[in-house]
């Protein structure tokens, strides 16, 4: 992987624990995290800053300053696969809203969390390949 876009995964955790487990997660999986972005706000600042290219992004639901669904169909609308890592997720309506996301219920293995991070770049590295 030599494209930063295809080691850079965004994190949007507004719990600093989990945001620091996830993070080591992320990285002992061999990605860069992007973040970790507490609020909506600071999640569309990242999005905006690396043009949506992002291997897979690693998403709560509820944040400090409200749902993350804005930033989520941002990513979504440039094809970065989504990671929803949640307490308070509705499976079926995540799955309607984004039938391609991957929903991980909080808590969740490092290691599930891992492989269900690498599945998610590796369709994305596979959709690249296809367009190309």
């Amino acid at each position: 992987m030599t494209d930063r876009a295809n080691t850079d995964v965004l994190l949007v955790e507004d719990e600093l624990f989990i945001a620091l487990d996830l993070q080591e997660t992320i990285e002992e999986a061999g990605f860069r995290v992007v973040g970790p972005c507490a609020t909506v706000v600071e999640a569309e600042a990242a999005i905006e800053r690396h043009a949506g290219r992002f291997a897979a992004a690693v998403l709560d639901v509820r944040l400090a300053d409200g749902t993350v669904f804005p930033a989520a169909d941002r990513l979504h609308a440039a094809g970065v696969p989504l990671l929803f890592h949640s307490g308070h997720a509705d499976d079926a309506a995540l799955r309607l809203r984004y039938p391609s996301a991957t929903v991980c219920p909080k808590p969740s293995a490092p290691d599930a969390l891992a492989r269900a991070l690498r599945g998610c770049a590796a369709a994305r590295g596979g959709a690249r390949r296809r367009s190309a």
